[in-house]
């Protein structure tokens, strides 16, 4: 499946969940969604983005590590259903947007937890979240600057 329509897919997914196990589930699979665009970008992606793109990766994969796994069928992990990343720019947007929406469900389960754990659990996903994004938004800001220089010449 093409990443815009995954990344789509996993905000609809993220702002119908509803108790804290279904929200961190989104989470988790928001994150593995972009530590999967990541390595398709560091792989055969713009040559400039190549860097940013393994960055995005290795956080991204931090932010699922902190998080406990869901129980999903392989199925249901759309990480494995990226098959195209037709639009970089765009799948960027998108990503960079549920990366944030992703920081807010966080906060929010932060904020509700009961206990410690959860709590330092979300913090931490919450700063791999950011960092993250932190590396979305590099990466189109070099796609942006390449499109101004590919005119002039």
């Amino acid at each position: 499946m093409e990443a815009v329509r995954l990344i789509l897919t996993s905000r609809r997914a993220l702002a119908g969940s509803g108790a804290v196990p279904e929200i961190l589930t989104e989470v988790w699979q928001a994150q593995a969604l972009a530590q999967a665009i990541g390595s398709r970008l560091a792989v055969s992606g713009p040559p400039e983005l190549r860097g940013e793109a393994l960055g995005l990766t290795e956080l991204a994969g931090r932010g699922c590590g902190v998080l406990d796994a869901p129980a999903l069928d392989p199925g249901d992990l759309r990480a494995a259903q990226l098959t195209a990343l037709d639009d970089a720019r765009q799948a960027l947007l998108d990503l960079g947007g549920l990366l944030g929406e992703v920081g807010i469900a966080l906060v929010g389960v932060a904020s509700a937890a009961d206990d410690e754990g959860t709590y330092w659990q979300c913090m931490e996903a919450i700063d791999a979240a950011d960092e993250s994004r932190d590396r979305v938004l590099e990466m189109l800001r070099k796609l942006a600057d390449r499109d101004q220089v590919l005119p002039e010449r």
